[in-house]
């Protein structure tokens, strides 16, 4: 197959597409340039010189020049519009923003379709980790058990001061953010919402289940108290923030995001900084894991450049498990053993919601619970009480 030559128009200057300009200009074996690069700021001063930037999509997506749009920006809907009306004048797209993916996939999906051009976003999900070609290459659906794992580099780097320097959660997610980890709006980190996005797109290329983002139910870390992190480091134990994709049966998927305590012969273990890790599991291969670098400049460049190479040879993906999937669907039928902290004041009234308690403890302030609950009233509880209480998962029931 003969190799295209690409020419970019680039939205976004930041941390991505800087680091993008930079491992492009690298990349010798690739044919690829960038034509424009769209900035929102004009008064910013940037390390490459003005002509390069222009402040007008439409200096991109009208010129009939430029083949590939690259959308590296944080506004999620902006971004859609971007790759909308790229798609509709016949453009390929490379794009991170997992947000945009998760809240539009529907209809990006029969975008593609409907105007026979590739949309690639490898970099959306884990960074430098080729998970989405992987589970859309190699994996079938029909073995496929599950798949789980650290999604997100921002939270990993936080509870990884948090547990290996004693470093305080708001410390730890300042430095977070100084360097560039963390997004513009912390909350979508560290409340399991950018992990979420990421979750339903795995779910699309391992079961074939498109959703929207109401069917993901996600429990971040924010409100995670020294209670919780006292009763891990007692017990050898780390928090990681985890996503669950299981196969409960040949029809139903257990979906999740929530903290987890992991044990030293986990393979999450040893899962640091910002880095990502994910587990998949088959009928016949058992367990396969991978991780690499999920958050930063260079890594996510990486994956985007990867992209980019694969459209010089009009790559795209298949969707086949989109396409064979008729039975899959998420349920709420299930159950999970966690540790549930509260004010001590409400232990009573939550008690009723758990079906086993194992153990319980409190003091003049906070109390917690280690039972096994469901996942319904999991979700209850969590819905009515969104600040002053946190749920770690012990394991799935």
């Amino acid at each position: 197959m003969s190799k295209k030559k690409l020419i970019i128009g680039l939205f976004g200057y930041g941390v991505v597409g800087s680091g993008l300009y930079e491992v492009l200009h690298q990349a010798k074996n690739l044919d690829a340039s960038i034509k424009k690069i769209v900035v929102k700021h004009p008064e910013k001063i940037r390390n490459i010189s003005a002509e390069h930037f222009t402040y007008d999509k439409f200096d991109i997506l009208n010129v009939d020049e430029i083949n590939t749009v690259v959308e590296l920006i944080d506004d999620s809907e902006a971004a859609f519009e971007i790759v909308k009306i790229a798609m509709e004048k016949g453009k390929s797209v490379v794009s991170a923003n997992k947000k945009m993916i998760a809240e539009h996939f529907q209809e990006i999906y029969d975008l593609q379709k409907k105007h026979n051009v590739s949309f690639l976003y490898e970099a959306s999900v884990c960074g430098s980790i080729p998970i989405i070609r992987n589970l859309e290459e190699y994996y079938n659906n029909d073995f496929l058990q599950s798949i789980e794992g650290i999604v997100n580099g921002s939270t990993n780097y936080i509870l990884t001061k948090i547990f290996e320097e004693n470093m305080s959660f708001p410390d730890a997610l300042k430095e977070a953010q100084e360097k560039g980890y963390a997004e513009s709006n912390p909350i979508l980190d560290t409340g399991g919402f950018d992990a979420r996005s990421k979750l339903q797109i795995l779910l699309a290329h391992s079961f074939g289940i498109i959703t929207e983002p109401k069917d993901v139910f996600n429990v971040g870390i924010q409100n995670l108290s020294s209670l919780e992190l006292a009763y891990a480091k007692e017990k050898n134990l780390q928090i990681k923030l985890l996503v669950y994709a299981h196969k409960k049966n040949e029809k139903e998927i257990i979906t999740l995001v929530i903290p987890k305590f992991i044990s030293a012969n986990s393979s999450f273990s040893n899962v640091n900084d910002v880095f990502n890790g994910v587990k998949v599991q088959t009928a016949f291969a058992d367990k396969q894991f991978f991780s690499g670098r999920g958050a930063g400049s260079f890594p996510t460049a990486s994956a985007v450049l990867s992209d980019i190479s694969a459209l010089g040879y009009d790559y795209r993906y298949e969707y086949k498990k989109i396409q064979q999937n008729e039975d899959f669907c998420l349920t709420e039928d299930f159950h999970l053993k966690v540790l549930f902290r509260h004010s001590v004041e409400k232990s009573d009234y939550f008690k009723n919601d758990f079906e086993e308690i194992e153990e319980f403890y409190g003091n003049k302030e906070e109390a917690y619970f280690v039972g096994k609950v469901s996942f319904k009233n999991l979700k209850k509880i969590s819905t009515e009480n969104p600040d002053d209480i946190s749920f770690v998962l012990i394991d799935l029931c």
